[in-house]
């Protein structure tokens, strides 16, 4: 009812039609302006890695460029512990404002399935803002393997079960994961060895005969001709390397990139997610981020919040399988 001059009338179909339509539009209008005025402080870009890490690498590169896109520092916030999970929470219980976003990573997917009873849920608790950066790991043998080629190394591996081993960074870890996920491909028996400190010492004095590893790792060793180098695991040849195959050619399906995103709570307004992916891509477009991802051995990727959030939900059910049939348990 409306009251006018003391007298309450009952409102017309008209003025109902109004008052709901002037209802639908002002939340609206408020959200726009919101999107329009953020961001209007720092904004807080956490990594659950510690300095020095690709990780917060690749976003610290980010933060320095979307800082003069956004007219507002955006601030590298390092919390690392837990495989990058104390991170990740951290901005799960974040305000979904814009202002704590996250430095998502290859992990992210792995830790979903590897790690029990997490307070958060990464594909449901996180918005997906735009994939950045993406980089294979390189199928690197010692020299003491006498294998030249994957297939050969294939063969190497089937006449000799259980007699080879492969280095990683430790239990659930992307040289492990991509370890396991060969041996399910390629039908071959290759022995784990976790390491706390690096391994490519082993690697090279031949204590471990291989290891799926992070391009800057291994790279300059192989081009020193000190380590072999058999294929690439992403699904294309990497400029860094240009000679060496994949080994989807000779494993068909095999593909293991290490990749980064940015992400915000769950509840964060598709006004700013938007705003955010613009300015991203934007950043990713010029050729100073390209290159500066290439010194890395790694590419761009870009594109919108459906498509990373379809990607890094495709990695978490990719990565599950893998470690439940490999039955892999966290350190």
């Amino acid at each position: 009812m409306l009251k006018l001059g003391g007298v309450t009338m009952k409102p017309s179909r008209r003025q109902i039609l109004h008052l709901t339509a002037v209802a639908t539009v002002l939340p609206a209008a408020s959200r726009f302006a919101s999107a329009q005025a953020y961001p209007s402080r720092p904004v807080h870009l956490v990594v659950g890695y510690p300095p020095g890490l690709t990780p917060d690498i690749v976003g610290r590169l980010i933060a320095q460029s979307l800082s003069e896109r956004l007219g507002q520092p955006v601030i590298v916030d390092n919390r690392p512990g837990a495989g990058s999970n104390i991170g990740t929470e951290a901005v799960v219980r974040a305000p979904a404002d814009g202002y704590t976003l996250l430095v998502i990573t290859f992990a992210n997917a792995v830790n979903a399935t590897l790690y029990q009873g997490l307070d958060f849920d990464i594909v449901r608790d996180i918005a997906p803002v735009a994939g950045t950066f993406q980089s294979p790991l390189v199928m690197a043998v010692s020299l003491s393997v006498p294998a030249k080629t994957v297939p050969e190394f294939i063969a190497y591996a089937k006449a000799n079960p259980g007699k080879i081993n492969y280095a990683s960074a430790g239990h659930g870890t992307v040289n492990n994961v991509a370890g396991e996920l060969f041996n399910m491909t390629a039908g071959v028996k290759l022995v784990h060895v976790p390491y706390r400190g690096s391994y490519v010492p082993d690697l090279l004095g031949g204590q471990v005969q291989l290891s799926f590893a992070p391009m800057p790792s291994v790279i300059e060793f192989i081009r020193a001709g000190t380590l072999r180098g058999l294929a690439v695991t992403g699904a294309t040849r990497s400029d860094a390397l240009p000679n060496l195959p994949t080994v989807a050619e000779f494993v068909p399906g095999y593909e293991v990139n290490v990749w980064h995103g940015i992400g915000a709570p769950k509840d964060t307004p598709a006004e700013i997610v938007n705003k955010l992916n613009n300015e991203i891509n934007a950043v990713l477009a010029t050729p100073k981020t390209k290159e500066q991802f290439a010194d890395l051995g790694g590419s761009v990727i870009g594109g919108s919040p459906a498509a990373f959030g379809k990607f890094l939900a495709d990695e978490t059910e990719k990565w599950g399988k893998v470690i439940r049939t490999a039955n892999i348990k966290p350190e």
